[in-house]
């Protein structure tokens, strides 16, 4: 049997002040996973991978699901996409009267932190995508559990001194590049107490696409950035990064990962976005992703619009609800058909004066300027120093 133990050393893996706010990580010791069941594995806490239907008695009511649409963008937060944020998201509701949600996935260089709380205060997901952001795939697929606890776990404390997201509400990461280290880092989103991470792309599952799963028992998801988690880690989430397809038939995870786009035009990039859309709302109704990095708005002059143009035709139908990776877990846990929720989320209210800072960056010694809540550091936040403490 595969035994994975996480080690909780405070004193190598966090580095922090006691008087940073943070959760005590939880002890993890992770068996090898055994095939999934769906007489032993129940909702509302387990759910198997290979589950297509909310509920199986769903089938033959699949247009009465509600048609979920996540779009999530990774890295930093800064100035000049928290302006196409506010373009993308501005004056859509749900079939609910909800307001549409999106999901960041913010790395910690670079990022302006009063614009990562401004959009917390509007109620957007804010999630992990590390601090460093590694220095390629291979940082990342031989990352160990301590390597990995440092990279996410003090960007927590970094997200909740400087931007001031409360720690309950960091629900999801995603890795960078999306490669996989196998278990570790599933592992670590455990022992981290997060619901879910959103780093796996399938391709052999997006017709029918796949919907979330728990990793309870072992996943039949394809392994496109191996290796792949083995191990059972019970009521741990996976928001399967359902490939596109480009207009020449290839498979892509991301969007900005699509090689042969339309021209650079409005309705033609519009009529691509749909044609993905319509293969999970004339299926099996699994949530369509849109995962991107915002500097792809500027590869085109329409991008940004198309983009638009198509969040606005989603908008129009009756049954498509533009929500959080977490909302649609909180959906699977209790589905039912029709109407997904009982209410709207609650917006948090947490007040930030924003605060540039000038500061030094002590692995290369040059001048960093950050933006964030109220004060400043003493030196600029890095891995192992997550507060800027000298």
């Amino acid at each position: 049997m595969l035994s994975i133990a996480v080690t909780l050393l405070l004193t190598c893996t966090l580095l922090v002040t006691a008087e940073a706010a943070y959760q005590t990580p939880i002890y993890v010791d992770a068996e090898r996973a055994k095939i999934c069941s769906t007489r032993i594995c129940l909702p509302p806490m387990c759910r198997c991978s290979g589950l297509t239907l909310p509920k199986s008695a769903y089938k033959g009511h699949e247009k009465e699901i509600p048609q979920f649409i996540t779009v999530t963008f990774d890295d930093a937060v800064t100035a000049l996409n928290y302006e196409q944020y506010q373009q993308i998201f501005a004056n859509l509701y749900n079939p609910d009267r909800c307001e549409a949600k999106g999901t960041f996935y913010v790395s910690h260089d670079y990022t302006d932190y009063a614009k990562v709380n401004a959009l917390y205060n509007e109620g957007h997901e804010i999630a992990l995508h590390s601090i460093t952001h590694g220095n390629g795939t291979d940082y990342w697929r031989n990352a160990n559990e301590n390597l990995m606890m440092r990279e996410f776990g003090q960007q927590i404390v970094i997200l909740e001194r400087f931007a001031k997201i409360n720690r309950k509400h960091i629900r999801g990461m995603r890795l960078p590049f999306l490669q996989a280290a196998g278990n570790t880092s599933f592992v670590v989103a455990k022992s981290l107490g997060l619901l879910y991470d959103s780093s796996w792309p399938t391709q052999m599952y997006k017709d029918p696409a796949m919907w979330p799963y728990t990793l309870d028992y072992l996943s039949v998801q394809d392994c496109q950035i191996g290796p792949c988690p083995t191990a059972s880690l019970p009521g741990l989430w996976v928001n399967p990064m359902v490939m596109w397809t480009d207009v020449e038939g290839y498979s892509c995870s991301m969007i900005d990962g699509c090689i042969f786009l339309p021209k650079d035009d409005v309705d033609a990039l519009f009529e691509w976005i749909k044609k993905n859309f319509l293969r999970h709302y004339e299926g099996n109704r699994a949530p369509f992703g849109m995962y991107l990095h915002a500097a792809w708005f500027s590869r085109g002059n329409n991008y940004l619009k198309a983009f638009r143009k198509f969040l606005e035709y989603a908008n129009s139908l009756h049954d498509v609800y533009l929500v959080t990776p977490s909302q649609v877990i909180q959906y699977l846990k209790h589905p039912s058909l029709g109407r997904p929720f009982k209410g709207c989320f609650k917006k948090p209210k947490v007040p930030c004066q924003p605060t540039t800072c000038a500061l030094e960056k002590t692995s290369t010694g040059e001048t960093r300027y950050m933006t964030c809540c109220d004060s400043c550091p003493e030196v600029y936040p890095w891995l192992d120093n997550p507060l800027g403490e000298i």
